[in-house]
């Protein structure tokens, strides 16, 4: 699926970014793998694309075409990309698939104003898909638009709301997995389960389709999130296009981190105390990795991105949904949990 999502939806991206203007197109391309630090075109394909396969998916599972979830699946992954330029600022990152981020290149002020234009963007491809070239006609109603516009904009809210939890949590001593999840669920699981109920939405669906959709979407989202706080952490550099532990070098409050400082283990002082220096050397950075899996973090991330992935499986089941388009949901949410970066 992820690869018919990205032959129906990559050209209709292309041309919304398109609409851009002639300042921030090229810095949007670049960032998006179309094109090199010169300006010249490459053939990136901008990441694993499985928010607009969601989109896609939802259209199908309601009984549409999943042509009509075109317009909002361009829109969440405008929304994506504008949350990961923005995200690759806030945490200082250098490189993002193995290529220097977009303020490393381009500067801080111009980075976040690209991102300022894709979320903007994102809106006026939902409300006016022909406008801005992502369809030749409008397929759904404007009413129907109006709705999908109120999704994306609802679940940006939700993801910058996660987003200043998570820095809030930098400077908060202690926090619990209960506090981690809530954050998580916004920055990670609202655009998520947005993208898994707005094909369906503008294809018309009764509200009953559209909610188990997002329900799935939601749990998926926060195992999406629990398997990116482990490859945080102990992903293949390589795979991940990040430095090794690279979450625990930026003193992140993550999933594992969070449950490890919770367990009452033995060790638990002496990874709280790592963590409380300012900077770390490779020692002490991978000495507080092996920690964090020995209280448990590593242990009990599995174990919630299990569960997460079971909710989400479970919302699919209980839901009247084409079991064609179903099967392939569940498809996605195993391959998220799987995945290895």
């Amino acid at each position: 699926m992820l690869g018919r999502a990205r032959a129906l939806v990559g050209p209709a991206l292309r041309r919304a970014v398109g609409a851009l203007s002639p300042e921030l197109r090229p810095l949007a391309e670049y960032h998006l793998g179309w094109r090199d630090a010169d300006g010249g075109v490459v053939g990136g394909d901008g990441g694993k694309g499985i928010r607009p396969a969601l989109a896609l998916l939802s259209a199908e599972a309601a009984g549409a075409d999943a042509r009509v979830a075109v317009p909002g699946a361009v829109a969440v992954e405008l929304v994506h990309n504008y949350s990961l330029v923005h995200d690759d600022v806030i945490d200082e990152d250098a490189e993002r698939r193995h290529r220097p981020t977009l303020w490393v290149l381009y500067g801080v002020g111009r980075a976040i104003i690209v991102g300022d234009a894709m979320v903007a963007l994102a809106q006026q491809v939902v409300l006016s898909p022909v406008e801005t070239g992502v369809c030749d006609e409008a397929p759904f109603a404007p009413e129907r638009a109006a709705r999908g516009a109120r999704r994306i904009a609802d679940a940006t809210a939700a993801m910058i709301a996660g987003q200043a939890l998570d820095m809030a949590y930098e400077a908060i001593p202690t926090v619990d997995v209960a506090d981690c999840v809530q954050m998580e669920a916004g920055k990670t699981g609202a655009l998520l389960g947005c993208a898994a109920a707005i094909g369906a939405v503008l294809a018309g669906a009764p509200d009953e389709i559209a909610g188990a959709l997002s329900s799935y979407g939601l749990e998926l989202g926060l195992a999406f999130q629990a398997v990116d706080d482990l490859l945080g952490i102990w992903g293949d550099p390589v795979a991940t296009g990040k430095p090794a532990w690279s979450d625990l070098r930026q003193h992140k409050k993550t999933l594992p981190v969070v449950a490890a400082l919770s367990s009452g283990t033995a060790r638990v002082e002496e990874l709280a105390e790592l963590l409380g220096r300012e900077h770390l050397s490779e020692e002490e950075t991978a000495r507080a990795a092996a920690l964090v899996e020995e209280c448990g973090g590593r242990a009990m991330t599995l174990e919630e991105a299990d569960r997460r992935l079971a909710a989400a499986l479970s919302a699919l089941a209980g839901a009247d949904l084409v079991p064609r388009a179903a099967e392939e949901l569940a498809d996605v949410a195993r391959f998220v949990v799987d995945r290895e970066y």
